[in-house]
């Protein structure tokens, strides 16, 4: 009795797994049909050019469907949407960013729609294929922002050949008169460099951010581009703001750079980059942009974008042999996530209002 009893149940297993599956497939390939007629998804995203180059032709290799890539930095996105919104004109459809400009402006501004029950592919929504043991949606309904990416990202970066880095053991060692005049910083009122300046301020307060910005005269500017070059030449040796693509390639051509991720006193920090992903609101190609968010979350698209950008992603299905293990986040650590809803949304916003009065005595 109990074998026909397990056997009955294996069989309405089998049948109700065989129904769904059905339904699932029945249900994508009515959208990959109507997506193909679109002929065509419009994605915004970062101008990184390897991306630029890999994500369209991979997509369009899958799928047949073009993929149209407009790069262009988040905030200059949110800026033509807004254009854009007010004309009643609708040209994007999915857009990646970072997390401040996606909550605080699209998402705040009631540009993005919920896709969270656009995801059909089984192995998106198997929990078990994501490291958190779910997907990743960063705001508070879970269902309007995905997370694709987890890094560790570097507290300062060293050139060895003017700073023997045994000397700066400690955030507060870089208060140290000694370094004054050799740092350099992006803009503590914008961007990057803000949210470096507001992690400061959230650690050690306000003493610490006048002694760091004012006392220790660093050298202040809006490109990554110009920072990393300081940094190379030993111009200013000193920096928490070089972008990894920068000193990837200078320790490629032999720069002695070091990086440091983490202190006693502060802990390295998680982000994700650009590695968030939203769908707009008005897409013009819905079906298309369906196919692709569903495919982008997928093994197979988010491998691709993660050899594009050399970033650790929130799968723990996909090839991160390539990485230098110091940006995979361990399980076994604690860091302080610079794009977590709360700090985004609030703190971020706060202690950045302080930066910016502390730096008003800046001469």
């Amino acid at each position: 009795m109990k074998m026909i009893v397990c056997l009955l149940a294996s069989i309405c297993f089998a049948v109700s797994a065989w129904g769904q599956q059905r339904n699932w497939n029945d249900s994508w390939n009515e959208i990959l049909t109507a997506a193909r007629k679109e002929g065509k998804v419009v994605v915004a995203a970062s101008p990184h050019a390897t991306v630029r180059r890999m994500l369209p032709a991979a997509f369009k290799k899958k799928f047949g469907i073009t993929l149209e890539y407009i790069g262009a930095r988040t905030s200059q996105t949110a800026g033509k949407l807004r254009a854009e919104r007010r004309a009643r004109m609708y040209t994007l459809d999915v857009i990646f960013g970072g997390a401040t400009t996606m909550a605080n402006i699209l998402y705040a501004e009631k540009m993005l729609e919920p896709f969270r029950s656009m995801l059909l592919l089984p192995e998106v929504l198997d929990p078990s294929m994501w490291k958190r043991g779910k997907l990743w949606f960063i705001d508070p309904q879970e269902k309007y922002i995905l997370r694709l990416f987890n890094v560790v990202s570097a507290n300062l970066y060293i050139n060895t050949d003017h700073v023997n880095p045994k000397e700066i053991r400690s955030a507060n060692d870089l208060l140290n008169p000694k370094w004054k005049g050799k740092i350099s910083v992006l803009d503590p009122r914008s961007g990057s460099g803000a949210s470096t300046a507001a992690i400061l301020y959230h650690h050690f307060g306000e003493e610490y951010v006048k002694k760091f910005y004012i006392d220790q005269k660093p050298a202040m500017t809006r490109s990554r581009r110009q920072v990393a070059d300081w940094l190379a030449r030993g111009t200013y040796p000193l920096s928490p703001n070089v972008g990894r693509g920068d000193v990837l390639r200078f320790k490629e051509e032999g720069f002695p750079v070091k990086i440091v991720y983490g202190f006693p006193d502060l802990p390295a920090r998680i982000t994700a980059g650009n590695g968030m992903v939203a769908l707009l609101n008005n897409a013009p190609h819905p079906n298309a942009a369906q196919v692709f968010l569903n495919w982008v979350a997928s093994k197979e698209g988010l491998e691709v974008l993660s050899r594009g950008y050399l970033y650790p992603t929130t799968r723990n299905d996909v090839d991160e042999s390539f990485l230098p293990p110091e940006q995979l986040p361990r399980p076994d650590k604690k860091y302080f996530d610079s794009m977590g809803w709360e700090w985004v949304t609030t703190a971020r916003i706060k202690y950045g209002a302080m930066v910016k009065e502390i730096l008003r005595s800046r001469r």
